[in-house]
């Protein structure tokens, strides 16, 4: 007798990039068995018309053990979250991992090790238009060295938020990130609206260390400007040499940070020519509003950790960057409180689907799931069968209608950013329901992925 029967959805197989109505059946937790027969189980959900998915993983989040997020992730398909990126993340990582351990998680989380928040503070650098120094760069070596040692599974850089690091920093964490075999992740600087040095810095920092850079929400970067085809014209290139190139993408051009960091500083909306009247308050008092000059200039001094939306970016080339084969869908979702943020933490991933497979028919069914599953678990090194549907592997499995997926969130001046999707009525982790017809469970079956010399420890 197994525990669940998945009777009759089309299940995707992500090797193949092929699809075929069966049944999978689910025990302790794991896939036991995917047949075209019928199989006895304590609760048959019927999919029916229904595609059965390896569950979703996002690599570009900000979770970092926020319980509602977590739930938002889930209700959105996503049953693995990679956390500390942009350069922010925990510092002391086994407390960390000890304490999500304790508490529970609705999804699976990996973690990064951040450089431009984390580890240039953690070294005494509080201004961050300044380079490290040497001793500096030794002792941010020696912290992140650290963070991978206890299973961090790559080290992240926020250079747009610490415009000052120099190439000294850069290449230190790429060396190390080369030397463990994990990737890393970069929110790439932007000093002009036509930059593209921001990329072949990253270039040659890949070059001379051969490290993996995952360019994160590369739209957010480079929509809007005219950037976006040289952009991807310039990573194709650089992929074609050979480096280790790949990139996540969202599916919202309007992107959002917290207006006391660099990237909303006074010189960097002047270089931009960004405009205050494209600019939504996301959290706290001032949500929905729509920013003035007084308004920037007193969240700046006194709320410089709420997060401001900016509206900028051409829709169109969400399509350019998401078709490439080396593009996966991300979130860059984070802990808000309830009603506040950005659709992007509780719409991304239907969104995608919805776009990709209905709107625009971008991608094929079965390719539009690769892309949102085994790609990123190869990509970011993930334990062997997190990110497809594996007999042996655990039940990470989003279940959706391809019909009906759609996203509900909408920016704050106008609704609800927090709005769950419609067309995900279940999705397991690790074999338990995390959403069980449409609604959030209180399930905690989520696992801390520790990455080691010797391979990983799901926890």
């Amino acid at each position: 007798m197994y525990d669940i029967l998945l009777w009759g959805g089309r299940v995707v197989d992500v090797h193949t990039r092929t699809s075929r109505i069966a049944n999978l059946a689910i025990k302790d937790g794991r896939i036991a068995c995917i047949s075209g027969t019928d199989l006895p189980a304590g609760r048959v959900v019927d999919c029916r018309g229904l595609v059965v998915s390896p569950g979703f993983i996002d690599p570009h989040g900000h979770l970092d053990g926020h319980i509602y997020a977590g739930q938002l992730s889930a209700l959105q398909g996503i049953t693995t979250t990679i956390g500390g990126n942009c350069g922010l993340s925990p510092l002391d990582l086994p407390e960390f991992f000890a304490a999500q351990q304790k508490q529970g998680y609705p999804i699976h989380q990996a973690e990064m090790i951040g450089h431009s928040f984390t580890l240039r503070r953690a070294v005494g650098i509080e201004d961050e238009n300044v380079p490290a120094t040497p001793s500096q760069v030794q002792e941010m070596e020696r912290l992140a060295r650290k963070g991978l040692e206890a299973g961090a599974c790559g080290v992240s850089l926020g250079l747009d938020y610490s415009p000052g690091a120099g190439e000294e920093e850069i290449l230190a964490m790429s060396r190390l990130a080369a030397e463990y075999g994990r990737t890393l992740p970069v929110h790439t600087r932007l000093f002009t609206q036509n930059d593209l040095y921001s990329l072949y810095e990253m270039f040659s920092a890949s070059k001379k260390t051969g490290a993996r850079v995952l360019l994160s929400h590369f739209v957010y970067q480079y929509s809007g400007f005219g950037t976006m085809e040289p952009a991807l014209e310039a990573v194709d290139r650089a992929r074609a040499s050979g480096l280790d190139i790949w990139m996540d993408t969202g599916m919202y051009t309007p992107w959002a940070t917290y207006v006391g960091t660099a990237t909303f500083a006074p010189e960097t909306i002047k270089d931009l020519a960004l405009r205050f009247g494209d600019m939504v308050v996301a959290t706290g008092k001032y949500t929905g509003q729509t920013l003035n000059e007084e308004l920037y200039y007193l969240l700046r001094r006194k709320y410089p950790n709420e997060s401001v939306i900016c509206f900028t970016g051409c829709d169109d080339e969400v399509d350019a960057a998401i078709r490439k084969p080396y593009a996966m869908p991300s979130t860059d979702a984070a802990g808000y409180r309830q009603g506040e943020g950005h659709p992007q933490i509780a719409g991304s991933f239907p969104k995608y689907l919805c776009r990709v497979l209905r709107q625009k028919k971008e991608l094929s069914l079965e390719e539009a799931v690769y892309k949102a599953t085994l790609l990123p678990a190869r990509t970011l090194g993930l334990p062997q069968g997190f990110g497809t549907l594996d007999e042996g592997a655990l039940a990470d499995i989003t279940i959706f209608d391809p019909e009906t997926v759609e996203d509900k969130a909408a920016f704050p001046h106008l609704g609800d950013p927090d709005a769950p999707p419609v067309g995900i009525p279940y999705v397991l982790v690790a074999g338990q329901l995390a959403v069980d017809n449409g609604q959030i469970t209180q399930s905690r079956s989520g696992k801390i992925i520790r990455y080691t010399k010797q391979g990983h420890q799901v926890l």
